[in-house]
């Protein structure tokens, strides 16, 4: 696909090119990836100025976004990205594979440092999601300090930079200029910008001072770029966004042969629309974590997708979102999975749940789309979509995304978030999406797909 950066996107490309270091705090969905490899390429093969590149993401992220969009547009078609995850025999083999982008967990940072030690081979350092590296405390930021001299180029990419507060900026800003701007230590930051809270004479927190925002603020606007709506509005006012999805090795074994006897068992040419529906529905319910057995029983078979929604939901840093599911043992899951967090989450019903929506009142709305899909105005309470379980019906899907983007909106911009399980029937789903198919036919076509691939599979 062809690379046609919008403005914005071409500031931030060069802005990654030409200093040092950056950190660009963009929104979910604005492209930070592309825009990222894009300065990379350039980089890499124009320059000659950097040779290997680490990236540090959340796991999920770590997975497949990085190398997705290396393959997505042409002019990175040539980087060769290699994900450093698994066991440590894994990761070792990894890093000895000659690759452009290496992409490791942020989990394993400190095992990553401690394996090169004064040896550190990468010149060009990228933190995605670098509120990951907040707390100065942590292991993982300790390890990078120890490193960060080694790097001629860093970049921290993030929506939520401070979404603590002004406490969560030091450590981000430190990786980048190594305290030039906030202080060598959190202590110099924290006595030049806060006060301290006590309570009976005990200590609580820090408070900023009342000039402190502006004054940090001012202190790395020439390092950080941040894009603010006015900043894109050029775009889309609707931003669709796929997030790719890796099952671990025992779910895609599972996947593949649940895939091969359930399409072994038909033949493609007596198979009715109505069938290709059931059996799609079953490998759409295997992508989506769970599977009901002949009981109709729901049985768990990983938590991949799971696991990815709810960084996701992190990343997003409170803002509400509505998510569509497609199963019963979805919602039930999800209900599971977010009652473990504070946020306040609520399954819609009927026209009160649509009133407290758009109140303000919840942060997590669980919808099928079928039931909220047309009619509703949901556009006052939130500006972001996700999709837990794809759906094929077109119209669901654009329906479901007028739920927000719609006139009226108090936002400039809605965001749609797919989840996409790679190499699976859910890609099949979002192309049927992305050309508009009629559901039936889609169902059909891409159900004859994986039945001949099963088949010349069997055959080989």
């Amino acid at each position: 696909m062809e690379y046609k950066p919008h403005n914005y996107q071409k500031y931030c490309i060069e802005r990654i090119i030409q200093d040092p270091a950056v950190g660009l705090f963009l929104r979910p969905g604005l492209g930070k990836t592309s825009i990222t490899l894009t300065a990379v390429n350039v980089l890499r093969y124009l320059r000659w100025e950097i040779a290997r590149v680490l990236v540090i993401a959340p796991k999920k992220v770590a997975e497949a976004t990085w190398s997705k969009e290396a393959a997505k547009w042409d002019h990175l078609q040539h980087l060769k990205v290699v994900t450093v995850l698994g066991s440590t025999a894994r990761r070792i083999k990894a890093l000895n594979t000659p690759a452009d982008v290496y992409v490791i967990n942020r989990e394993n940072v400190p095992w990553l440092v401690d394996y090169y030690k004064q040896s550190w081979p990468f010149d060009m350092l990228i933190c995605d999601e670098s509120t990951s590296f907040k707390n100065s405390q942590s292991k993982r930021f300790k390890a990078l300090k120890l490193i960060r001299r080694f790097c001629k180029k860093v970049v921290l990419l993030t929506g939520t930079p401070s979404s603590k507060g002004l406490i969560d900026l030091w450590a981000q800003v430190y990786l980048l200029d190594e305290g030039a701007r906030l202080g060598k230590t959190i202590s110099q930051y924290r006595e030049r910008y806060f006060v301290a809270n006590t309570h009976g004479g005990h200590f609580t927190d820090y408070k900023p001072k009342s000039d402190a925002e502006d004054a940090v603020l001012e202190a790395i606007s020439d390092i950080c770029v941040s894009m603010k709506a006015e900043d894109y509005l050029e775009l889309p006012e609707c931003v669709e966004h796929e997030i790719p999805v890796v099952l671990d090795e025992k779910a895609k074994r599972e996947y593949d042969r649940f895939e091969r006897d359930l399409l072994l068992e038909i033949d493609d040419e007596t198979i009715t629309a109505q069938g290709a529906a059931v059996l799609t529905g079953k490998l759409l319910q295997f992508c989506n974590g769970a599977v009901y057995n002949a009981d109709k029983q729901p049985v768990t078979v990983h938590d991949c997708k799971l696991d990815a929604y709810m960084e996701l939901i992190e990343q997003l840093d409170g803002e509400p979102c509505i998510t569509f599911y497609s199963f019963q043992h979805d919602l039930d899951r999800l209900l599971s999975r977010l009652g473990k967090t504070k946020r306040r989450v609520r399954v819609y019903r009927g026209p009160q749940d649509e009133d407290d929506w758009n109140a303000g009142k919840n942060d997590v709305l669980l919808a099928h789309p079928a039931s909220c899909a047309y009619g509703l105005n949901l556009q006052a309470g939130g500006r972001h979509i996700v999709w837990f379980g794809l759906n094929w019906s077109f119209e669901l899907n654009d329906q479901g995304k007028c739920r927000l983007w719609r006139q009226g909106s108090e936002f400039d911009k809605v965001f749609i978030h797919y989840l996409v399980v790679q190499n699976s029937v859910d890609e099949d789903v979002m192309a049927a999406i992305r050309s508009r198919a009629d559901t039936h036919e889609a169902v059909m076509s891409a159900l004859k797909a994986r039945l001949k691939k099963v088949h010349d599979r069997e055959g080989e």
